[in-house]
C-alpha cells in the first residue's frame, strides 16, 4: 500500500500551526494551512503502524484482557494545544499519532512500562518518560506517556516523527473519558483544564479517591487527606451536581450506526451529542489517505458550527472500540459503577461546609 509521506517541510509545517493557531487568519492561509496539517497528520499513520504492533504482543503477555487502541489527533486539539502553549511548534507535537493501551492494575502498568524502558530492544528513540501515577496532574490525570522519536533508516521520510504510547489501568482510563464525555455536554474543555470549578474539582476529587483505590500516590492537594475524608468530599461533590444521574442520561438510547465491516480497518467515528447517534465508518488500512481526507471534511464542518466530535482510530471490532473510546460513544458506565462504589451510602454525619458555597 502507499503511505501518506510528507509533502511540505517543517518550516511550512510550523508556519501552518501558526495559522491555525491564530484567531482571525484569511480564509486562504487557513484552507492552505488545513492542507498542511491534513497531509502532516496523516504521514503519522505509519509510524503508528509499527508501533502498534509490538505494543499488541506485549499487552496480550501480560493482561488477556487488555486494550490497545491508536488514533490520529482532532484538529481541534492539536489548536488547542498550540493556544496554550504559544511556542511549541507544529512539527515537534509530540502525540499527534498516538497508542493507548487499558490494562487492569498498576502492577501491569509498570509491567508494560518496564518492556519499553529497561527491557526494549527497540531501535526507536525513547526521548521522553512523563510518569503520571507516580506524580498525578493537578487535575487529577493519571497514567504513564512514552513518547518516542521514529527511526527507520529504511523509511527516511518518516525519521524523526514523534509518537506518544499512554498506559492506562482500567480506573484511570474511566474517569479520562468520563472528563472528556462530561466536556461534550457542557461544551467545555475540561480535559485541558478549562471550565466550570466545580466540574473540574469534582474531577480532581474523584481522581483522589481512585488514587487511594488503587494504592497510588495522591493527587496534588490531597496528600494529607484520610481515606475517609476523601471519600466524603467526592460523595458532597456529586451531590451538588447530580453527577451519576447525568452521566447516566447521557447514555440512554445511543443509536450507533455501523457502516460495511473491513477487517484491519481504521474507523471513522462521528459523535452527534444532540441526535445521540454515533456514526462509525470503516476504512481499510490501504485507504487511510481517504479516511484523513474525509476525516478533515468532517472537522472542517465542525469549524462551521457542527455541533459533532470526530475522531479517526483503529482499535479492532466496535465492541473494542468502545470500551476503547468510551466518551464517543457516551458511555460512562465504568466511572458511574466506580463513583458508587466509592460513595455507597449516605454518610451519617457529614461535614456541614459545602465544597461550592
Amino acid at each position: 500500500m502507499a503511505w501518506p509521506i510528507p509533502n511540505f517541510s517543517k518550516s511550512d509545517i510550523n508556519r501552518a500551526g501558526q495559522i491555525i493557531a491564530s484567531s482571525q487568519p484569511s480564509y486562504d492561509e487557513y484552507l492552505w494551512a488545513q492542507s498542511v496539517l491534513t497531509n502532516w497528520r496523516a504521514c503519522h499513520g505509519y509510524p503508528i503502524n509499527t508501533f502498534q504492533a509490538t505494543l499488541r504482543t506485549r499487552v496480550g503477555q501480560i493482561d488477556d484482557n487488555g486494550i490497545v487502541a491508536q488514533r490520529l489527533k482532532r484538529t481541534s486539539s492539536i489548536v488547542s494545544k498550540l493556544r496554550r502553549f504559544p511556542d511549541m511548534q507544529l512539527a515537534r507535537m509530540q502525540d499527534i499519532g498516538g497508542l493507548r493501551a487499558i490494562v487492569n492494575s498498576i502492577d501491569l502498568v509498570k509491567d508494560l512500562q518496564s518492556s519499553y524502558v529497561t527491557r526494549s530492544r527497540l531501535r526507536h528513540e525513547l526521548i521522553n518518560t512523563k510518569d503520571y501515577i507516580v506524580s498525578p496532574k493537578p487535575d487529577g490525570y493519571r497514567g504513564v506517556h512514552l513518547i518516542y522519536k521514529y527511526v527507520n533508516p529504511f523509511a527516511p521520510e518518516y525519521e524523526g516523527l514523534r509518537i506518544e504510547m499512554q498506559l492506562r489501568t482500567r480506573l484511570q482510563h474511566a474517569w479520562a473519558t468520563a472528563v472528556e464525555t462530561m466536556g461534550i455536554f457542557l461544551g467545555q474543555a475540561l480535559k485541558s483544564r478549562q471550565g466550570e470549578a466545580r466540574w473540574l474539582k469534582f474531577f480532581e476529587i474523584a481522581s483522589a479517591a481512585f488514587a487511594i483505590t488503587e494504592r497510588s500516590p495522591p493527587v496534588p492537594g490531597w496528600e494529607g487527606y484520610t481515606r475517609n475524608d476523601v471519600f466524603e468530599e467526592l460523595q458532597e461533590a456529586e451531590r451538588e451536581l447530580g453527577v451519576l444521574e447525568k452521566l447516566r442520561g447521557f447514555s440512554v438510547a445511543i443509536d450507533v450506526i455501523v457502516g460495511q465491516k473491513r477487517a484491519g480497518s481504521y474507523h471513522l467515528v462521528v459523535l452527534d451529542a444532540v441526535q445521540k447517534t454515533v456514526s462509525v465508518t470503516p476504512f481499510s488500512v490501504s485507504d487511510l489517505g481517504h479516511a484523513v481526507e474525509e476525516y478533515a471534511r468532517i472537522e472542517s464542518d465542525i469549524v462551521k458550527g457542527a455541533q459533532l466530535e470526530a475522531v479517526l482510530v483503529q482499535a479492532g471490532p466496535v465492541e473494542q472500540m468502545k470500551r476503547a473510546y468510551p466518551n464517543y460513544f457516551l458511555d460512562t458506565t465504568e466511572f458511574v459503577k466506580k463513583v458508587k462504589a466509592s460513595v455507597p451510602r449516605r454518610i451519617s454525619n457529614p461535614r456541614q461546609r459545602r465544597l461550592f458555597s
